[in-house]
């Protein structure tokens, strides 16, 4: 079986092997004194029309149109070509006029938002397994409505086996100041992202210092308050590397398909006016 990194050489190669000649073809294009930019920009064009299709052979998988493994090899790679294209394309500045700057900005969005992406996807899957077991992406608000539910029926037991001549609803206020919004919705995005345990260890510690004003009952409903934190924290942790997997996809698909009309519209303009980018 080919290992990643045979794999990933063979497709540097293999791009390497399209991309020269490709080269070397422009320059004696635009040598001949014909102009280039029509002949770069039209293929720049149908690369990104290609790596366009990547999107609808996902939604369309049970079509034996290749495997989903090639299609993303073939997204990456034409990507990093498109690249190079487009900067030669452009003549390695950026192009004057409202339309060539919209492109332009357009470009660096896409292939910014596809590295992003890249990254999400290479790094992502290897922090799910180091927190928990990874849940469907789906199933995670009805596991946290489970979790809150868990909490309140304790908080209301707590409430039933207060001594009233001691400190009083000691629980009970700590949950109305500081888990009710914990439980109410996925917390802790940035943090998570960041891979610090800090908002966590916070809440236990305020939980924690409580243990003094608890008489015995309370101390093992705390207990047990303690692990529903934790499962809690780590549906947040599954939910914020799962949501910025997916979400980044709103920026990229829409920026493809907006970069799409405007390149078709700068070819036609091109055509029309008899000009280069």
């Amino acid at each position: 079986m080919t290992t990643f990194a045979a794999r990933r050489r063979r497709n540097l190669l293999i791009m390497v092997c399209f991309g020269l000649p490709g080269i070397v073809i422009y320059q004696a294009y635009t040598l001949s004194l014909n102009q280039g930019s029509f002949l770069s920009g039209w293929f720049l064009f149908t690369l990104m029309v290609a790596l366009a299709l990547y999107n609808a052979r996902k939604k369309l998988s049970f079509l034996p149109v290749l495997s989903s493994s090639f299609w993303l090899q073939f997204h990456i790679y034409v990507g990093i070509l498109c690249v190079g294209l487009f900067a030669l394309h452009i003549g390695w500045r950026v192009p004057g006029g409202v339309l060539g700057g919209i492109l332009t900005l357009l470009f660096f969005i896409v292939a910014g938002s596809g590295i992003v992406g890249l990254v999400l996807s290479r790094s992502i899957p290897a922090r799910l397994t180091t927190r928990s077991e990874e849940v469907i992406f789906e199933r995670i608000p009805g596991y946290m409505m489970q979790l809150r539910e868990q909490v309140r029926q304790l908080v209301e037991e707590a409430r039933t086996v207060t001594d009233t001549t001691e400190s009083g609803d000691t629980l009970s206020d700590f949950y109305t100041r500081r888990l009710v919004a914990f439980f109410h919705q996925p917390k802790n995005f940035w943090w998570h992202l960041l891979q610090s345990n800090r908002p966590r260890y916070t809440l236990l510690k305020e939980l924690e210092a409580l243990d003094r004003y608890l008489n015995n009952e309370e101390k093992i409903m705390a207990l047990a308050l303690i692990d529903i934190i934790g499962a809690k924290d780590d549906l947040d942790y599954q939910y914020a590397h799962q949501a910025i997997l997916k979400y980044w996809l709103f920026i990229h698909i829409p920026m493809t398909y907006s970069l799409l009309i405007f390149a078709l519209a700068h070819g036609m303009l091109a055509h029309a006016y008899g000009g280069g980018i």
